[in-house]
C-alpha cells in the first residue's frame, strides 16, 4: 500500500517543541503561564505558538481572568485542537490484537479487540493491517490519520523498527515497522509495550508534572519504564528498566536464560505453573488459582506470597538504583493484588535503602485498551518531537 506522508508539525526550534509539549500535556494555559513554566520570554512564547495556531494545532480560547497584579489585559489561554490529527495504536499480545484510534491528546475515539489466530509474521502483519482498516472506517478518521504506533512485549529497537526478541510471539530480528508501513501506508513507530505505556502515563497520566518516575507492570510479564529528567530511558542498546529480569532468588529458570528472575517467580505463567505443582492439578487456571487462594488454600496462598515478595525486592532494587519521585504499579496482575500486597510492601520496605523507602507506590489498574493507547501516544510523541524528519 502506498505510504501516506505525515503532515509536518511546525516545530522549528527547541522553544517551539517545549511550548507545544507543555500545552499538549497540561493545557489550556495562558501565554503568561507558559512563559513562567518554561522560562521563555513572552515574545518567544508568542513566536512559537503562532505557526501552530495557523496550522490548526492550537487555538486561543475566550479571554479569562486578568493575570498578575496590575495586568491590563485578560489572559487568552492557548489550547490544543485535539481533532487536528488522529493516531492509531495497536498492542500485540500472544493471543490478541487490541487497537484504538486516539486524538492528539491520546483520548480514545474508537477501539477494537481481535483474537490473533497465529504467530507467523505474515499472519500478524495481515491481521494488524485489517484491524487498522476497521478502526479507520469506524469513524471520520482516515483523512486525518497518518501515523500508527505498535507496541509489543520484548526487546524492541524503536530506531530501526525491529523486534529483536519477543518471547510471547517467538520472534527474533523481525523488521516489523517496515512490514507494517508497507501493509498499512501509515508512518509507523514501534516500541516496547511497557515503554509505550510509560510514555502515555508521562504525557497524559500519573507522570504529568513529574521529572522522574517509574511505571512497573505486573501480569504476563514483569516490566518497567523509567523517566529521568523528563525523558524516557531507552538504554544504549534499547534495553533499560527490565525489572522482570533482576535476580532475586536462587531459582527457578527464566525464559531469558537466567535464574531467579522476578518474572520467573511472579509472572502469570510462573504463578500458574507453581500453583499447579502444589495442588497436583495440571489444568488449573489463573482464575482458579486466585479463587482457591481467596478461599483459604494455604499452599496456593504461599505461591502468591512468594510472587509478592519477589516483586517487592525488584521494586526496592529499582528505587535504590534510580531514586524516582514515585512508582506507578499497573498491569492485569493487579486483579489479584490483595493476595500479595502485604508481602510486596514488606519486602520493599525491608530492602529499600534509607529515604528511598519513602518513594510512593501508586496503584493504577488499567483496562487493556490502555496498552494500545500507549502505542498511540508513542506515535503522537514521535510526530511532534523536535528531531522529526
Amino acid at each position: 500500500m502506498p505510504r501516506r506522508t505525515p503532515p509536518r508539525a511546525p516545530i522549528t526550534s527547541p522553544a517551539a517543541a517545549t511550548v507545544f509539549e507543555l500545552l499538549l500535556t497540561q493545557g489550556p494555559i495562558s501565554r503568561v503561564e507558559v512563559a513562567r513554566r518554561t522560562g521563555l520570554s513572552s515574545a518567544a512564547v508568542t513566536k512559537a505558538a503562532r505557526p501552530f495556531i495557523a496550522a490548526g494545532y492550537l487555538e486561543e480560547l475566550a479571554s479569562g481572568e486578568r493575570v498578575g497584579p496590575g495586568a491590563g489585559r485578560p489572559a487568552s489561554p492557548l489550547a490544543i485542537r485535539p481533532d487536528r490529527e488522529y493516531f492509531v495504536g495497536i498492542k500485540i499480545t500472544g493471543d490478541d490484537l487490541i487497537g484504538v484510534v486516539t486524538d492528539l491528546r491520546a483520548e480514545v475515539r474508537a477501539s477494537r479487540h481481535h483474537a490473533l489466530g497465529g504467530h507467523d509474521v505474515g499472519h500478524v502483519v495481515s491481521a494488524v493491517a485489517e484491524l487498522v482498516t476497521e478502526l479507520l472506517e469506524s469513524g471520520d478518521f482516515r483523512e486525518r490519520t497518518h501515523c500508527l504506533g505498535v507496541a509489543l512485549s520484548g526487546d524492541v529497537d524503536r530506531e530501526s523498527g525491529q523486534v529483536r526478541y519477543s518471547p510471547f510471539l517467538g520472534w527474533r530480528d523481525v523488521p516489523l515497522a517496515e512490514l507494517l508501513e508497507d501493509a498499512t501506508g501509515l508512518t509507523l513507530t514501534l516500541e516496547n509495550d511497557v515503554k509505550a505505556l510509560t510514555i502515555a502515563e508521562q504525557w497524559f497520566g500519573e507522570g504529568v508534572g513529574a521529572s522522574t518516575f517509574a511505571l512497573v507492570t505486573v501480569g504476563a510479564g514483569i516490566g518497567s519504564g523509567l523517566v529521568v529528567n523528563g525523558g524516557l530511558v531507552s538504554g544504549a542498546h534499547g534495553v533499560a528498566g527490565e525489572i522482570g529480569h533482576v535476580p532475586v532468588a536462587a531459582g527457578p529458570l527464566c525464559h531469558c536464560g537466567g535464574t531467579g528472575c522476578v518474572e520467573a517467580i511472579a509472572s502469570t505463567e510462573a504463578i500458574v505453573a507453581r500453583a499447579r505443582l502444589v495442588t497436583g492439578e495440571p489444568g488449573l487456571t489463573m482464575d482458579q488459582a486466585v479463587d482457591r487462594a481467596r478461599a483459604g488454600d494455604l499452599a496456593v496462598r504461599d505461591v502468591f506470597a512468594q510472587a509478592g515478595h519477589a516483586i517487592g525486592l525488584g521494586l526496592a532494587a529499582l528505587v535504590n538504583l534510580f531514586g524516582p519521585e514515585r512508582v506507578v504499579v499497573s498491569g492485569e496482575g493487579l486483579s489479584a493484588f490483595d493476595l500479595f500486597e502485604d508481602q510486596l510492601r514488606q519486602a520493599f520496605a525491608a530492602q529499600a535503602f534509607g529515604s528511598a523507602a519513602r518513594c510512593g507506590l501508586a496503584l493504577r489498574p488499567l483496562p487493556f485498551e490502555e496498552w494500545a493507547r500507549g502505542a498511540a501516544a508513542v506515535a503522537v510523541q514521535s510526530l511532534f518531537s523536535p528531531g522529526q524528519p
